[in-house]
């Protein structure tokens, strides 16, 4: 028998996990991620509301 016929389990079994992590942390990314223009846009908006907030606020 010749060492290319050798499988090592603790190799094919830690490539295993890697595929499925890799599987979930894309399905994560689609189901949670949010591009960088979204979150400039939600930045801006929130920064907006809280600058109109400010404004009317009454100087004690």
């Amino acid at each position: 028998m010749t060492d290319n016929n050798v499988i090592k389990f603790g190799k094919a079994k830690k490539a295993l996990q890697r595929i499925r992590k890799d599987k979930q942390a894309e399905a994560n990314r689609i189901k949670f991620g949010r591009t960088k223009a979204q979150k400039q846009r939600d930045t801006s908006i929130r920064d907006k509301r809280n600058k109109s907030i400010d404004d009317h606020k009454r100087e004690t």
